[in-house]
């Protein structure tokens, strides 16, 4: 009976022995899928949180690029509109001109400087046409902006005629120092839109403002040829 019981104990205790033994192998094995299944969780958060690293920095650099071209764009815009006032200036200022030529030629005592007013005017005509044109190239209406300067020219020009003799050489030398003005102001005006139409890449509306300017050159040169070979001398005659 010992014997028996002994038997049974000892099988009794290989088979505890042998399940704990399962039972310790399933739970290892299934510990080590456990760390395994971990690993890659935490590799798979690692390479999206990655991922999502670097659409941040794509979104913000293309953010920052967006920017940049931003103001590119408005600085451009600026310098368009600083473009169309200045246009606007000098297309006021050109038309009042055609008004005041006449009455400068009118009063001029030489017949070479009448002739050269008179020569002007029509010239002048003709660079209202260019300005129109350029208001066309841009695709906008030509519309005019006062030039309180041409208006202040305009008025010195209308004052030298009052307070000089009629027929009188000094009356000439008055009316070619209020032209030459006059041209001086244009020259600035024409040769600064040409420089910013070819900034802005504006070439045929810069052909057409060169095209002036050196009309305008010309008329000064010849302003100032009318004055050191004659009308300067016989002014400063009359003056003794």
């Amino acid at each position: 009976m010992a014997k028996a019981t002994k038997s049974a104990a000892g099988r009794n205790g290989g088979q505890a022995t042998k399940a704990a033994a399962k039972s310790n192998g399933r739970s290892t094995s299934s510990s080590t899928r456990t760390a395994s299944s971990s690993a890659r969780s935490n590799g798979s958060s690692r390479s999206t949180a990655s991922r999502s690293a670097g659409a941040s920095k794509s979104a913000a650099s293309r953010a920052n690029g967006s920017s940049k071209g931003g103001q590119r764009f408005d600085e451009a815009t600026l310098l368009h509109e600083l473009f169309v006032e200045e246009l606007r200036d000098i297309y006021w200022a050109e038309k009042h001109l055609t008004k005041a030529l006449p009455k400068m030629a009118k009063a001029a005592t030489s017949e070479e400087l009448r002739g050269a007013f008179q020569n002007h005017l029509s010239q002048t005509e003709e660079q209202i046409g260019r300005v129109e044109q350029v208001f066309q190239l841009l695709g906008l209406p030509a519309r005019a902006k006062k030039c309180e300067a041409m208006e202040g020219l305009v008025q010195e020009a209308q004052q030298g005629i009052e307070d000089t003799p009629k027929g009188s050489s000094v009356r000439d030398a008055a009316l070619i120092i209020c032209a030459q003005k006059v041209e001086h102001y244009e020259i600035a005006a024409y040769g600064s839109l040409a420089q910013l139409a070819k900034t802005m890449g504006q070439n045929e509306v810069a052909d057409l403002l060169v095209q002036t300017l050196e009309e305008e050159k010309e008329t000064d040169q010849l302003l100032t040829e009318l004055a050191v070979s004659g009308i300067n001398i016989t002014a400063e005659q009359e003056s003794e």
